[in-house]
């Protein structure tokens, strides 16, 4: 085929085999090539499992949660397709952690005014870095299954995991061993990227999701949502395919292959570490552990005096701060508040490795 013809719609029928491959290694789970779709990123496969799922008027309009901080594709596409953005605030004090009973707080507080249809998870975190435990992807399972809520699993930093003890749980993983009524019933759309992880093919903008438990009528009107895009690029599709087929041992590139990958993830990992070391160190900045992702999530202390110049500026105080650190060290870190924060707290993003501040915006 050529990279300048259109392939299927949902992909490359031989790319969703592999990825069914990659993911059954995975988890030790089965896996159907037909449960996957192809993507321009993994940007594009939220944004059409949103449209699929919204839907209503008024307080029948569909309420999608999402962590508080989270990316901002997630809120821009709630916005585009008028659904209702309903915040449910991760634990800072506690490492960045997920807390059912927020959940429950936000979908109490939901139900006043639309009908919340739809759980996004944002595991590792971005932008906080945080990896979620097994114990905590069940108790998420068992509260979408509780409030009949949609699953949406944002995976894309599953090859970074940093902290001694975190390890990545795939929620479908966790979701089948966790056996009926919820392997049955629980529906997940779960998402991947050769954007990130030890890759950062960004700009071949190649991903997929899977979906699970999703009835065959509804899944057909997924299948028709993304043939109006035509395809996902070519090209991306074939980078995917040697991402999720890499090397094996035996294979005359295994060797590189794996010295390059652990490499990349160890330098990464040390930047995590030394992230978390020297803002600790820093006046007025405190850091979580950096668990994951490849992002840390400072917050900041602002003295009385930039408050009042952020505010006679028109700016808010983290944008201020990340203005002036610009301006007088040469430094771009993205501001906190373009991700949510609890009212009253700043804070910055910060990438364990500069390009992605410029480019991690693509996913």
């Amino acid at each position: 085929m050529s990279p300048c013809a259109y392939s299927a719609s949902p992909g490359i029928q031989l790319v969703r085999g592999d990825v069914a491959r990659f993911i059954q290694r995975r988890d030790n789970v089965p896996s159907d090539p037909e449960d996957i779709f192809l993507s321009t990123g993994a940007s594009d496969a939220v944004m059409n499992i949103l449209k699929l799922l919204v839907s209503g008027e008024g307080k029948t309009r569909t309420g999608v949660l999402i962590p508080i901080p989270q990316y901002p594709l997630y809120s821009a596409a709630i916005a585009e397709l008028s659904a209702v953005q309903l915040n449910y605030y991760l634990d800072e004090d506690h490492c960045w952690a997920l807390d059912v009973a927020e959940l429950r707080r936000a979908v109490t507080e939901g139900r006043r005014h639309c009908c919340p249809r739809v759980l996004c998870i944002i595991n590792p975190g971005n932008p906080t870095g945080q990896v979620q435990s097994r114990q905590c992807i069940e108790d998420v399972i068992k509260f979408a299954f509780e409030e009949k809520l949609f699953l949406m699993a944002d995976e894309v930093y599953q090859d970074n995991i940093y902290a001694e003890g975190s390890s990545f749980h795939s929620f479908k993983k966790v979701l089948f061993e966790m056996g009926p009524p919820y392997s049955e019933v629980v529906e997940l759309a779960s998402f991947h990227s050769v954007s990130k992880g030890f890759m950062g093919e960004c700009g071949f903008r190649g991903g997929y999701v899977e979906v699970v438990n999703m009835d065959p009528e509804v899944k057909q009107q997924l299948s028709k949502l993304v043939s109006v895009r035509l395809c996902p690029p070519v090209t991306g599709q074939i980078l995917l395919d040697a991402i999720v087929d890499p090397p094996q041992p035996g294979d005359p590139s295994y060797d590189l292959f794996m010295k390059e990958k652990k490499a990349v993830l160890s330098a990464l990992a040390e930047k995590a570490r030394l992230t978390q070391e020297i803002f600790n160190k820093c006046p007025g900045i405190h850091c979580n552990p950096v668990q994951g992702a490849m992002y840390s999530f400072p917050r900041i202390e602002l003295p009385p005096r930039a408050l009042a110049a952020a505010k006679e500026q028109g700016q808010a105080p983290d944008m201020f701060f990340c203005m002036k650190l610009l301006e007088e060290t040469g430094i771009c870190v993205v501001p906190g508040s373009g991700f949510g924060q609890r009212e009253g707290t700043f804070h910055f993003r910060v990438g364990q490795d500069p390009s992605w501040e410029l480019w991690g915006w693509a996913r």
